[in-house]
């Protein structure tokens, strides 16, 4: 007698994409993306300051600064990113550190900055000790920092020309220098060779002289036979 007892019949479930998969594929094309966001920031960040390329504080200290750099150059690593231009941006990264890693580049750099604060608070008529949340410079428009990157931007601009216009002055004078020295050394070679025909040339003339001398010697004889 059968016990009435039955199995339920398997049936197959079709395999899907967990959710879990789904996250981690969404989050690697998000980090993806960021990825070239970052590496379109630092393209487009004022050359002329690292700090910018590496989107740090001025007041960072050094340590900050490496850690900032590693972070920022593990995540943009070519190896990682496919943008085209990562190792154009990788290369600005390790230039800022290294500027910034550089105590004399680092101090010239802060005066340049400083300078640009003080011009810009004589501009809006306030005091050079005002700081940086004085509630005067927070009602400004465009905001103080913005107006502060600007001005920082145009100072750093007018001492790269400069320091251009030096390098390409000296780099005339040093070809003036080398054109003088050539022509000195092209007035020596001539003399040198002037001499050494004037020194090959003496028994010749020497011979000459001593023909003329004994002709003109024959004929002061004869005339004076003549006239004896």
């Amino acid at each position: 007698m059968s016990t009435g007892t039955s199995t339920p019949s398997s049936s197959k479930t079709p395999i899907s994409t967990s959710d879990t998969d789904i996250e981690q594929l969404l989050s690697r094309e998000a980090s993806a993306f960021q990825r070239e966001l970052e590496v379109e920031r630092i393209l487009k960040a004022f050359k002329l300051n690292p700090y910018d390329i590496l989107d740090i504080d001025e007041s960072s200290k050094p340590e900050g600064i490496k850690r900032r750099y590693r972070q920022l150059s593990l995540f943009i690593h070519p190896d990682k990113t496919p943008h085209a231009r990562a190792p154009d941006a990788f290369d600005l990264l390790k230039k800022a550190e290294s500027e910034l890693s550089d105590t004399a580049k680092r101090e010239a750099l802060d005066a340049t900055i400083a300078e640009a604060r003080l011009q810009l608070l004589r501009s809006h008529g306030f005091s050079t000790s005002t700081q940086d949340d004085d509630p005067k410079l927070r009602g400004l428009v465009p905001p103080f920092k913005a107006q502060l990157r600007a001005k920082v931007k145009d100072l750093l601009i007018e001492e790269e020309v400069r320091r251009r216009k030096a390098i390409k002055m000296n780099l005339a004078n040093e070809g003036l220098e080398a054109r003088k020295k050539e022509e000195e050394v092209a007035t020596r070679k001539r003399k040198a060779e002037d001499d050494k025909t004037w020194e090959e040339s003496r028994e010749t003339r020497v011979d000459s002289w001593r023909s003329f001398n004994n002709t003109a010697k024959k004929k002061k004889k004869t005339k004076v036979q003549i006239l004896g």
